[in-house]
């Protein structure tokens, strides 16, 4: 396991931009505005061959008792219980307030080690930034920088000091399945998130728009390693005002590009919308591999079951190679069948193909279906794999140009069905042969040449009269 670091304080106080840099990344959303972040965020960072796990939190409100704050601090708190080091965040343009003395008290009842890091300090002489923390009597304060990168090596050298060195199992897991739970907003993407991981991990509210930011989580089951990232719902955009939530929408559509699978999540108890179609057409043009939940499918009745098929069947028959789920994320109902499905749509989606197989299934293709002839036959002569997720296949040949979509479809249809490539798209590259004489020119006739051509021109004219 890696040393973990968690970034605890007030809202606003710089927790995300110093998760950014410590991970070198912008994973964590940032704005001048408080309250942004509302879930544990992890991230990797390193110093030098020294690998650690850092974890951003929402900002810790003691006198929240219910509602979004209150679960905020909630899930504060259990990153606290999970940490090696706590790194306690104050402002030190504002100075030590009332709810920094109540967090500093919490922390300490924790028994966690704690560091003391006043922020914003850039421009301010250290002695005059830190001396009014002492009072809060969790240590030294480190006066840094998360915007300009002031002191922030050695807090980290401070944080990783008295933690033994352990030995990073990220390279074992480099190729492990990363999971994208996306749908429109209030669907239950984060009950589902919770669900799978058998805890309450993220903040699953009955409010629309709880998850502001892609949340990327890593778990184990059955000996395996995977990587579930919890989205924000995606709106239409006509209803998208706030300009935070224009960055969750666009955290999301990354999240689809980094992962392998998507879990398309859907409201069996509304209809399937147009933004649905939106959301599944977007992962599908970035090629991952797909599956579909279709939650709170235990308040229908048969009925509305049957319309809610129709309905799918209808607006997103192009999904057709997807496993589509009918599950309850609440109840837990059909929660482990989705998980199988991911695992199928992964190995789907990272085969290998060996050409040999790929040219004798192209070749059987052709021979049951030959490709429209417009002036010339196309002809296909072999195909091999060109890339995975989504799998690529390559076909060379001539005249290729004039291959129709309908055959194109034809052939896709073809190759999933002989290697049962079940949940993932597939697509087909052709590449025609070029004529190694187009673009050569003609070489003059020598002098002896030309002689031979216009005695042969002479002799075909007798011939020939």
């Amino acid at each position: 396991m890696l040393p973990t670091l968690v970034l605890v304080g007030r809202p606003n106080v710089g927790k995300s931009t110093l998760f950014n840099r410590l991970t070198r990344s912008r994973d964590a959303l940032v704005a001048d505005q408080p309250g942004l972040t509302r879930d544990r965020h992890y991230g990797r960072g390193r110093v030098g061959e020294r690998p650690f796990l850092v974890v951003d939190t929402g900002g810790l409100e003691p006198v929240a008792k219910e509602g979004i704050l209150f679960e905020m601090a909630k899930q504060t708190r259990q990153a606290v219980d999970e940490a090696d080091i706590v790194l306690f965040l104050v402002d030190g343009r504002e100075g030590c307030t009332p709810q920094d003395k109540i967090i500093a008290e919490q922390l300490r009842k924790t028994g966690r080690r704690v560091l003391l890091l006043v922020n914003k300090a850039e421009g301010m002489k250290r002695t005059a930034v830190t001396s009014e923390f002492f009072e809060l009597g969790i240590g030294e304060p480190l006066p840094i920088s998360s915007a300009h990168g002031d002191n922030v090596g050695e807090m980290v050298e401070l944080a990783l000091v008295e933690l033994p060195a352990q030995e990073s199992a990220e390279e074992a897991q480099a190729d492990h399945p990363k999971i994208a739970i996306v749908g429109r907003p209030n669907v239950g993407k984060s009950t589902l998130v919770n669900a799978i991981l058998g805890e309450e991990r993220v903040i699953a509210f009955d409010q629309p728009g709880t998850t502001r930011d892609s949340i990327y989580i890593d778990f184990e089951r059955a000996g395996r390693h995977y990587t579930i990232i919890d989205t924000a719902g995606v709106r239409r955009r006509g209803k998208i005002d706030e300009a935070i939530e224009k960055f969750s929408v666009i955290k999301t559509l990354q999240a689809v590009e980094d992962a392998n699978v998507v879990v398309l999540v859907l409201d069996a108890q509304q209809t399937i919308t147009e933004q649905d179609a939106h959301i599944a057409d977007f992962v599908l043009q970035a090629g991952r591999a797909l599956v579909l939940a279709v939650n709170k499918w235990d308040g229908l009745d048969d009925y509305q079951r049957d319309t809610t098929k129709r309905d799918i069947e209808r607006k997103l028959h192009f999904l057709s190679f997807a496993k589509l789920h009918f599950i309850s994320a609440l109840h837990g109902k059909g929660v482990p069948g989705v998980l199988k499905s991911v695992n199928e749509a992964y190995a789907a989606a990272m085969a290998k193909l060996p050409t040999p197989k790929l040219t004798r299934v192209l070749l059987e293709a052709v021979e049951k279906q030959q490709p429209p002839r417009s002036q010339f036959r196309p002809k296909l002569r072999y195909a091999h794999q060109g890339g995975s997720n989504p799998p690529l296949i390559v076909i060379h040949g001539s005249a290729l140009d004039k291959i129709p979509d309908s055959y194109r479809r034809y052939l896709e249809r073809t190759f999933c069905e002989a290697f049962n490539l079940q949940g993932t798209p597939l697509r087909i590259e052709f590449k025609a042969g070029k004529n190694p004489f187009a673009d050569k020119k003609p070489k003059p006739l020598t002098e002896s040449e030309q002689r031979k051509a216009h005695r042969a021109r002479i002799r075909g004219r007798k011939l020939y009269g």
